[in-house]
């Protein structure tokens, strides 16, 4: 009787060892993103342009500077969620967002143009749920917002779309 007790205690411990495992995994990015902005003063106006791509699986987030050529910061919702399922929801891009402007004002970006895309040609021409999420996010991280432009790729006149004459057959 006693050994199972003893046998019981270990399992007890493993479970409270998981347990705080996963509350150091659920990082709140907004309080890094926070702390930043009053950790790092900027010297100067320093212009950066948010890229996202949002689609209904996915968000990314790509912060260059002005030219496009010079990468300052990326992240994307399966960056910040363990489950394929939740990358393209609004918790992931805001999560992925105030990643991505920490970095952005640690390296000393303090305004920004974005650029919203949706999948375009010959999907969808309407960005997911996460780009509006994300851009209230950069907004609150601090980092102040010159225009928001959408930039999805619009045909004009194209090739077939995939499908065949009597469309996709189920």
């Amino acid at each position: 009787m006693m050994a199972g007790k003893k046998k019981s205690e270990p399992k007890a411990s493993k479970q409270q060892e998981k347990q705080s495992e996963a509350k150091k995994e659920n990082i709140s990015y907004e309080s890094a993103a926070m702390e930043a902005q009053q950790k790092y003063v900027p010297k100067a106006t320093r212009w950066g342009v948010a890229h996202i791509y949002s689609s209904k699986n996915n968000t990314i987030i790509t912060l260059t500077d002005l030219s496009g050529s010079e990468t300052i910061a990326t992240g994307s919702g399966g960056m910040v969620v363990s489950a394929d399922h939740e990358e393209g929801s609004p918790h992931a891009g805001m999560q992925a967002a105030y990643k991505v402007a920490a970095t952005a004002i640690e390296k000393g970006v303090t305004n920004i143009n974005i650029k919203i895309r949706a999948p375009g040609g010959h999907g969808s021409k309407i960005p997911g749920p996460g780009a509006q999420a994300v851009v209230r996010a950069l907004a609150r991280s601090g980092i102040k917002i010159g225009s928001i432009e959408d930039v999805t790729p619009m045909p004009t006149d194209t090739t077939k779309r995939p499908g065949g004459r009597r469309g996709r057959r189920v």
